[in-house]
């Protein structure tokens, strides 16, 4: 039986309604909408300042919108049952680890906190989700002694140990190294596969948004530019999408 088959929470969709946001006098999100299917990769990209993190913190519930709503499988995440409704887990930039605790009480420490289950339950548990991230044998180390790749791998094993139906990234491969950051990639990628999870994406690393996503949407000045399939962006004729897909250094 394959591992997405045993999920007890499958996937679901995620939509975003007319999501405007104001700080003071300054909109900084300015109507989105967007369409997130179950089980898809699905990468927000942008520039600097375009409104991709403001937007992220939304997914989640952490920001309330001005007007506008996001609906996880229909419901508003505004709902006070949302958090018992539904399992969202997200991956920091930073990573998010407490450099007081080990690596295994890292990834449990929502259920040890929440007591979901018996320790020796949550150890095993535990053990399953760093060894399949390729962290076998990684418990008992401190944070401090990791990688930035080892690091952003724990961060991951604890988003899989609450069996999350939405994973969400916040520039997962940003400080990383080229080869670590499409080793994250192709974990973001494998994990999706193997789990019934819907991944959402928040990155300026053009690089990783061509090689995991199902579909991209790109992001200026608060706004959706457009959105579509790696391919389909690549072949867009917006200019302001061709501008920053194709943005280097010119001498």
């Amino acid at each position: 039986m394959s591992q997405a088959s045993q999920n007890q929470h499958p996937s679901v969709s995620v939509e975003v309604k007319g999501l405007r946001k104001s700080f003071g006098s300054v909109e900084v999100l300015h109507g989105i909408d967007l369409n997130i299917k179950a089980r898809e990769v699905f990468v927000i990209m942008g520039p600097s300042g375009s409104g991709k993190s403001v937007l992220l913190k939304h997914l989640i519930g952490l920001e309330t919108p001005n007007s506008g709503d996001v609906l996880i499988d229909g419901h508003s995440i505004q709902a006070e049952d949302m958090l018992e409704r539904y399992r969202l887990a997200m991956v920091f930039q930073s990573g998010g680890l407490l450099n007081s605790l080990t690596v295994a009480e890292n990834v449990g420490l929502y259920l040890t906190e929440h007591r979901l289950m018996p320790q020796k339950d949550i150890d095993r548990l535990v053990t399953e989700k760093l060894e399949a991230l390729g962290l076998k044998g990684q418990e008992n180390r401190m944070p401090e002694a990791l990688s930035g790749g080892m690091k952003k791998r724990v961060a991951i094993a604890r988003a899989l140990v609450i069996d999350p139906q939405v994973i969400l990234y916040d520039e997962p491969t940003s400080e990383l190294d080229p080869l670590i950051a499409v080793t994250i990639g192709q974990e973001i990628k494998r994990l999706n596969q193997e789990n019934d999870v819907t991944s959402i994406v928040v990155t300026h690393d053009r690089d990783l948004a061509f090689g995991i996503a199902d579909r991209i949407a790109l992001m200026y000045d608060g706004k959706v530019l457009e959105v579509g399939t790696p391919k389909e962006l690549q072949q867009s004729k917006n200019e302001q999408v061709q501008k920053f897909l194709n943005a280097s250094f010119k001498f």
